[in-house]
């Protein structure tokens, strides 16, 4: 089948794997009583509702089998917590989106209380298990100090390393879906964001990070946000990438990014940061564990601007280790689903290795009810 109708083809099925999705995507205001408050007890000036001390209290208090919308109000200040929601139909809203901060500081490369590396999956800020989570107007922060790690000398974490400087703010993992988040700020340096299972409307969001800072299998919508490169001062590793998408292919829709802003810190040099490369991770298979042949991720960028840091060629390469256990098999951006239509700006020049889709195609992965 030809490249650009099998690509087609894809994100016609894309649309309705999303219809649920977009459906779903009006959140409650946060006015009036809500089913739990964080606040510290000298704040006399918070909405009604049960207290709590910290993010965590208010979360043990939802219901596991909820079927209503659990309400938290999350007062401004640091809650410097690592946090998992396993109860259904959470719903968090900020008192402001700059200082109402979930925090934790860790990385993969770093020893957890246990006495282990934390390893990637162990560095969220917050993991989500469960589904409906709604989040609004506060920042979900890593607060690893990616940039100091990267100009130490002697020996320190490497970014290509499984024990490395990944360091996840906001992890979607198993059970997740029909999540929304609307005005949250997700920052971090490496694995900032990790969409991992189910789908995620995004709106209005800021995402900041440096290297695959937007990665996994699930499916994510993102619209009208700004994605910010963050520097690398690394003369050894200057590239950036924003995408890393593992989207198996039984799923059309990955990572599509519709009218956002690509933007980069201070620094951050012209043509040094890609769109995006396809991570195939290693799975357990009968005859050996390697990288997944169905992990052929999917990205589009719709109408985005982009600013000089994006290279050129907007796609590139990434290893993963084959069925012969070699682990610098390189799986080519031609081989992954990789798209884009109506980029402007000063970073949407250069002959890309994704493809180019019309107004119809892009069309289809908008058309989804209000």
């Amino acid at each position: 089948m030809d490249q650009h109708l099998a690509f087609t083809r894809r994100q016609t099925l894309a649309a309705a794997g999303l219809l649920v999705l977009a459906g779903c995507v009006t959140a409650e205001p946060p006015a009036g009583h809500f089913d739990a408050v964080v606040a510290p007890l000298a704040r006399t000036d918070v909405p009604a509702g049960p207290r709590h001390a910290s993010v965590g209290g208010a979360l043990a208090a939802a219901p596991l089998a909820g079927t209503r919308p659990f309400r938290i109000w999350i007062a401004r200040g640091d809650w410097q917590e690592q946090l998992t929601l396993s109860a259904p139909h959470v719903h968090l809203h900020g008192e402001e989106r700059a200082t109402t901060r979930l925090c934790f500081t860790a990385a993969s490369g770093l020893i957890a209380p246990d006495g282990r590396p934390y390893g990637t999956f162990r560095t969220p800020v917050l993991t989500v298990t469960a589904p409906g989570f709604r989040a609004s107007d506060l920042t979900i922060e890593n607060t690893f100090d990616g940039i100091a790690e990267m100009r130490r000398t002697g020996a320190r974490l490497l970014s290509d390393d499984p024990r490395g400087p990944q360091a996840v703010a906001l992890m979607l993992n198993q059970n997740s879906d029909d999540a929304v988040l609307e005005r949250v700020t997700i920052a971090s340096h490496q694995d900032t964001f990790f969409p991992d299972a189910g789908r995620t409307m995004l709106r209005d969001c800021l995402i900041s990070g440096s290297y695959d800072f937007i990665f996994g299998a699930g499916a994510a919508l993102f619209e009208g946000c700004e994605i910010r490169s963050r520097l690398r001062p690394d003369p050894a590793q200057v590239t950036g990438y924003i995408a890393a998408p593992s989207t198996l292919l039984r799923h059309a829709t990955g990572l599509v990014f519709d009218r956002c802003r690509l933007t980069r810190d201070d620094g951050v040099d012209d043509g040094s940061v890609y769109l995006g490369r396809p991570w195939r991770p290693s799975a357990a298979f009968p005859d050996g564990r390697y990288g997944n042949p169905e992990a052929a991720g999917m990205t589009a960028y719709l109408a985005c601007w982009m600013d000089a840091h994006i290279a050129p060629a907007g796609w590139t390469e990434m290893w993963y280790t084959d069925r012969s256990g070699n682990p610098r098999t390189m799986l080519q951006p031609e081989e992954a689903r990789f798209a884009e239509h109506g980029s402007t700006g000063p970073g949407a020049r250069g002959e890309r290795r994704g493809s180019q889709i019309d107004a119809g195609e892009a069309a289809v992965l908008r058309r989804l009810p209000r």
